[in-house]
């Protein structure tokens, strides 16, 4: 398929060279600095624009590989003269286009992205969503089997936005704890590498076995003297003191302790 892409950055970059793999043919990136755009347009042998007026108009589909915010104001230019145009958002709705562009979907790819490490698409879940069948289908044949994943999943935006929420718990919030982590251990003069060992066997152990199995540490226990302990060593820290306290309190709750 001939595909215009906008956006140049994490997730436009990787999916950029995922496509270029799958033998697609990205003829134009448009972004807004020169830069990074240029340097993608190049990488994927593609034109690039900084403006919509430059926008090519004989691509099959036109990918929004941009933040939220962007979309809806890209969408009201009226630039697409029927063509696919999909978003690649968790958490904007497919609404989005309704009433403005005629043919339009979601394509939301499940995974955390950089420009320093490009994934290979094979297992990233693909949400997918459009506006008629035959949008739909052109969605999956270009995510399908043999194509860019094997792990497609055809969903409506609210089933969409709740993994998103799901999708903060299990990855950003996570990696904020490992944030907290290393400032505290910074702050004591501890090396963070002491703590990798134990994020891989607590990551491996959630890769073979529902999580609530895998829970451990006082707040299952229900050893108070343990995290009262703890509490007080973070009386300093209030912002820490509250996120150990309630998150306690919630595995306490949940296991029923």
């Amino acid at each position: 398929m001939k595909i215009v892409l906008f956006g140049s950055g994490n997730v436009a970059y990787n999916l950029a060279f995922a496509l270029k793999e799958n033998k697609h043919n990205i003829i134009q990136i448009i972004g807004r600095t020169e830069e990074s755009t240029q340097n993608l347009a190049k990488k994927v042998d593609a034109a690039y624009a900084l403006t919509y007026t430059k926008l090519i108009k004989k691509a099959d589909i036109y990918f929004l590989a941009v933040n939220d915010d962007s979309i809806a104001n890209i969408v009201k230019q009226d630039i697409f003269n029927n063509k696919l145009v999909v978003h690649l958002s968790g958490s904007i709705s497919i609404n989005v286009f309704k009433n403005k562009v005629k043919n339009y979907g979601v394509f939301y790819p499940l995974q955390t992205f950089s420009k320093n490490k490009l994934l290979q698409f094979k297992n990233i879940p693909i949400c997918i969503e459009a506006n008629t069948t035959g949008n739909l289908n052109k969605l999956k044949d270009l995510a399908g089997t043999g194509s860019l994943t094997d792990s497609i999943f055809t969903l409506n935006s609210i089933q969409r936005k709740k993994i998103h929420i799901a999708a903060v718990f299990a990855s950003n919030f996570v990696n904020h704890m490992y944030t907290i982590s290393k400032k505290y251990l910074s702050n004591n003069s501890i090396d963070f590498e002491i703590l990798k060992p134990l994020i891989e066997q607590t990551t491996q152990k959630v890769m073979e076995q529902e999580p609530e199995k895998s829970q451990t540490g006082p707040a299952i226990r229900k050893d108070m003297k343990v995290i009262k302990s703890h509490l007080a060593l973070l009386e300093d820290k209030p912002f820490e003191y509250e996120i150990y306290k309630i998150l306690s309190e919630h595995i306490m709750k949940f296991y029923g302790s």
